[in-house]
């Protein structure tokens, strides 16, 4: 299974975290989405959104403020 990505470099707080939340919601259980995101505030939303949901942050790197988080899909509904 390929890893979905999604683009909303540009977007701004809570733009980043709703579009990543309907992405996923399309997404099989255990499937991965890589979320390219230009928000600073995009950092906090994204871990309290992995730990408020139940789905994995299970990568976070930041490269010429563009911060990439990779989140995969709770196996279960929590």
């Amino acid at each position: 299974m390929g890893d979905t990505t999604l683009d909303v470099q540009g977007l701004t707080c809570p733009l980043p975290v709703l579009k990543a939340n309907k992405a996923l919601r399309a997404l099989p259980p255990g499937a991965r989405l890589t979320v390219l995101a230009t928000d600073p505030a995009s950092v906090k939303d994204f871990r309290a959104f992995a730990q408020e949901t139940g789905h994995a942050l299970v990568a976070f790197s930041e490269e010429k403020g563009v911060y990439r988080f990779t989140l995969k899909k709770r196996e279960e509904p929590a």
